[in-house]
């Protein structure tokens, strides 16, 4: 037991923990104001129901002693998971207890991470019943073939800190709940914009902060692949955000914030494959090539019929993918424990780095559509009354208090003889 590495351990769980609550703003502020409690709910929900799970079997399941496809239920309701660093998959110089709390985090955003391709249509319980079942059913045999010695680990397949188990399998999950719930009821009528970039850009600044402990975190130490991860989440949404500048100046003319933000998040998901693996140039340069192919899928989905709301696809199944990919080309051996990519000799790690995204693919992508069909029989996916909005049909809230009673005087006439009470909204900027 190393009291650093539990110190940085803490530390490092609870900027992941953190990081829900930040997408929560990031999503929330992108939506319309009608639906804002409702998109941020689906992230914080998160928090309790995914967690809960994780304890009781998700774990287990993702990294316990078992086959090349899922644990055995050794962990299950965390037993033999204590304070002692003994009895984890992986050698620990930290309690237990902790590592198990450190990786339900990363279970917990993940799910999160699917409702950007559905907010605004979804049926809140729907969701939250299949969350719940998608962390069990999808998330954690994924995280135990790549982290729990599972197929892809025996083939040396390369994820630091999630971008397949994490970014891409969110990503093909959106991917696939955005086809099957459906469009949005006014999808392609009328613009649909954020209500509110300031949280945008206040959710995608938090994310930067908790991503420190998503990515040095995974080096389970304080240790200097800690610190290089460290500096390599530093560095490539830094290049990423530099290139999508310029590349939305290039086409509209003008920086806009939301892109900022977005360029942020795509250049964190794309580094987090690689953090403990490649130098902080590389990082750079890691960063800096992310932002074209999450720039040109975002593009592409615009002009296409699929409603995938907040663009998971294109920041984290892309960027996911991208960074998984440049993983075995800017790999480092100097830099790590491993072995150098295809940029040092190594070409073959780019295969085996193929394999392992098309694998999580494949399965997250079934697995998702088998578990919407099977919720969908029992309860209905779509909200009703969406025009209304989603904070009121599913929570009975609303973001946003809105003016009543109001006193409309006539022009030239006394108050008290002439006037017409109304009501009024300030939603979409119309009174």
């Amino acid at each position: 037991m190393n009291q650093a590495d539990t110190a940085w351990m803490l530390i490092s769980t609870a900027l992941v923990l953190l990081m829900t609550p930040a997408l929560a703003f990031f999503y929330g502020g992108l939506v319309r104001s009608k639906n804002a409690l409702n998109t941020m709910m689906m992230s914080y929900i998160s928090l309790g129901f995914v967690g809960v799970a994780w304890a009781l079997i998700g774990y287990t399941l993702a990294l316990s002693p078992g086959s090349n496809w899922l644990g055995d239920m050794s962990f299950a309701a965390l037993n033999q998971v204590g304070l002692a660093e003994t009895g984890a998959i992986v050698p620990l110089t930290i309690p237990h207890a902790l590592y198990m709390a450190f990786q339900a985090t990363f279970c917990i955003i993940t799910a999160a991470l699917i409702s950007g391709a559905i907010v605004e249509r979804m049926r809140f319980s729907a969701y939250i019943i299949f969350i719940t079942l998608w962390s069990i059913v999808v998330y954690a045999p994924l995280a135990h073939w790549v982290w729990g010695g599972g197929w892809l680990a025996d083939m040396g397949a390369w994820d630091f800190a999630g971008g397949t188990v994490v970014h891409v399998n969110a990503g093909a999950a959106a991917l696939v709940a955005a086809m099957v719930v459906g469009k949005r009821s006014d999808f392609g009528g009328s613009s649909i914009l954020p209500h509110n970039v300031p949280t945008v850009l206040l959710g995608a600044g938090l994310l930067w902060f908790g991503w420190f402990g998503f990515n040095a975190g995974s080096a389970l130490a304080a240790s200097p692949i800690a610190g290089l991860a460290f500096v390599t989440t530093m560095l490539a949404p830094a290049a990423t955000l530099v290139v999508w500048t310029f590349l939305d100046v290039f086409r509209s003319g003008k920086p806009t914030a939301v892109g900022a933000a977005t360029a942020i998040v795509v250049g964190l998901v794309a580094i987090t494959p690689a953090a403990g693996f490649i130098s902080p140039m590389n990082a750079l340069l890691l960063g800096g090539i992310a932002a074209i192919p999450s720039y040109m899928a975002l593009i592409i989905r615009a002009k296409t019929s699929l409603d995938d709301s907040l663009d998971v696809v294109a920041a984290h199944g892309v960027g996911g993918a991208v960074g998984a990919l440049l993983t075995g080309v800017f790999a480092q051996k100097s830099w790590n424990t491993l072995a150098d990519g295809a940029l040092f000799g190594n070409g073959y790690q780019v295969v085996i780095q193929l394999i392992s995204i098309v694998a999580v693919i494949a399965y997250g992508a079934v697995a998702t559509f088998i578990l919407l069909k099977a919720v969908g029989l029992i309860f209905s996916l779509r909200a009703a009354d969406e025009g209304l909005g989603l904070d009121v049909t599913q929570h009975g809230e609303e973001a946003y208090t809105r003016g009543e009673g109001a006193i409309l005087v006539l022009p030239g006439v006394e108050a008290p003889q002439v006037a017409a009470r109304v009501r009024f909204t300030t939603e979409g900027g119309r009174a």
